[in-house]
């Protein structure tokens, strides 16, 4: 049977970096086919490749045995593509319906959109693939994990022959994923061809048929999934077996909260008001459902946003205080949103590695002039010690691979060594190499008594670092665990409101 899309020998460059070096895939129809790599390995080149975005260098891409040139993504779209990109691609100011709908609109007899058509026909095909979101919202008023949701659901509207999908399970829970993937494998049985690019290879052993492990740009291993295991799948990614996961404190802390919520709202339950302290070398996470209040309790933390209640820094209210301010006192922050809150992709890595120390002493002469020795000192300190790698500290950050761009935001932020550190989604779209240095620093910050505020939808990820989990439920905390009594079943069932 003729396979639903080839690529042959495809090379693209960007400047001095080979992206991809000679790479062949075959996508079959009806199966579910996972690429696999680091950050930087070629992976999102190459469907990007196969979508219309990049055009190759060499090598030959086929639909259905016929050579193509897609010009554009529109040119994928009509040949039968559909992608769910990484990074959200949404208009923000449209409503969650005119997004999913765009290109395949729903019109009235006069060809206006059909607003309330569109609104019903996204609300059932949340319901059905189990993706709940609230049709009418702005995108943009999203948070970062449900504007995911909504890219993924503008695929499945289109009904795409071929699906590529990029880390779509990034933001849900097990329940949900399990439930998509479901969704997947009767697509496929159906005859659509799912690609499916993740860092998450449980997902791959359990889900996908076949797959393809790049490294550096180039192939180095196809496997059958049924005749392959995570150990050599991470072995063809990055060369070399995981290290053991960090070791925790064996003994129960007593200390004063270095960070305490007291009585804050999130904005979601009228009768929820979360209270939770983080003590000096502890990791507390925070697991929950994408939109269960994590945005707007994180916004009363760092003083992004309004808070009730009482927040405390080092037993000083900072309810009150701006993000300015906290971050004196000694509050660090990594964002979810790399690409928004964290950074400023448009410039240079080095800017980004000094933002919000710019205007100290260290980095900043007396009649207000940079220091360039001291801020290109830091700059190479930073990149050696966190294993950040770039063509050079003046290239975009947003030229970077995903596990480098995350990367420098956390060397930006646990550099300062502050007291408190509030994480968000700190390996989301990461590969297994930088998720492993990413807990490593994580832990690190553990071992050197800063309290950590770790939030992740991530389970495993919770249960590999934090010393006791919170989960948030509607606005409210529904359960607390401590790392023995946090098993996947107990986190998932909670995460849902299922008391266990």
């Amino acid at each position: 049977m003729t396979p639903a899309a080839e690529l042959s020998g495809i090379t693209k460059r960007f400047g001095q970096v080979l992206a991809n070096d000679g790479v062949d895939l075959t996508v079959a129809r009806g199966e579910i086919h996972a690429v696999v790599g680091e950050n930087g390995a070629g992976k999102s080149t190459l469907v990007s490749i196969l979508y219309g975005l990049h055009r190759p260098d060499a090598g030959t891409v086929l639909r259905d045995g016929r050579p193509v040139r897609f010009r554009s993504p529109a040119d994928a779209i009509a040949a039968g593509l559909g992608m769910v990109h990484q990074r959200v691609r949404l208009f923000p100011e449209l409503t969650v319906a005119e997004n999913v709908v765009l290109g395949a609109e729903p019109v009235t007899r006069r060809g206006l959109l059909d607003r309330v058509s569109a609104a019903r026909r996204v609300t059932e095909l949340a319901e059905r693939y189990g993706l709940p979101v609230d049709a009418s919202a702005a995108a943009g008023s999203l948070p970062v994990g449900l504007r995911q949701r909504v890219e993924l659901l503008k695929a499945l509207h289109r009904r795409a022959e071929i699906l590529i999908l990029d880390e779509p399970t990034s933001v849900l829970t097990p329940s949900q994923a399990t439930r998509l993937f479901e969704v997947l494998r009767t697509l496929a049985e159906s005859g659509t061809s799912i690609l499916l690019i993740t860092h998450k290879l449980g997902e791959v052993l359990e889900s996908s048929d076949r797959v393809t492990v790049l490294r550096d740009g180039r192939v180095t291993g196809r496997f059958a999934t049924a005749e392959t295991s995570a150990t050599e799948l991470v072995h063809a990614m990055i060369g070399r077996n995981l290290a053991p996961a960090p070791p925790r404190p064996r003994e129960r802390l007593t200390s004063p909260y270095a960070l305490e919520a007291r009585g804050v709202r999130t904005g979601n339950a009228e009768d929820g008001a979360v209270t939770f302290g983080v003590r000096p070398g502890e990791i507390v996470g925070i697991a929950g459902v994408a939109g269960s209040g994590q945005r707007p309790l994180v916004d009363a933390l760092t003083g992004m946003g309004p808070a009730t209640g009482t927040v405390e820094l080092l037993g000083t209210d900072i309810t009150a205080a701006d993000v300015a301010a906290r971050r004196r006192l000694g509050l660090a922050y990594v964002p979810d949103d790399r690409d928004g809150r964290a950074t400023a992709p448009a410039l240079s890595l080095a800017r980004n590695l000094v933002m919000g120390d710019h205007r100290t002493p260290e980095l900043r002469g007396r009649l207000g002039r940079r220091r360039t020795r001291a801020v290109a000192a830091r700059v190479a300190d930073l990149v050696t010690r966190f294993g950040i790698r770039a063509p050079s500290a003046g290239a975009p950050l947003a030229t970077l691979s995903g596990g480098n761009a995350q990367k420098a935001v956390l060397a930006r932020e646990l550099a300062r060594r502050t007291p408190v550190v509030i994480v968000e989604e700190p390996t989301q779209g990461v590969d297994v190499g930088a998720q492993e240095q990413i807990h490593a620093l994580i832990a690190g910050a553990r071992e050197s008594g800063q309290a950590v505020l770790l939030i992740s939808s991530e389970l495993s990820e919770v249960r590999a670092l934090a010393d006791r989990i919170l989960i948030l439920f509607e606005g409210r905390l529904a359960a607390e665990f401590t790392a023995a009594e946090a098993t996947e079943t107990a986190l998932g069932a909670a995460m849902t409101g299922v008391a266990v």
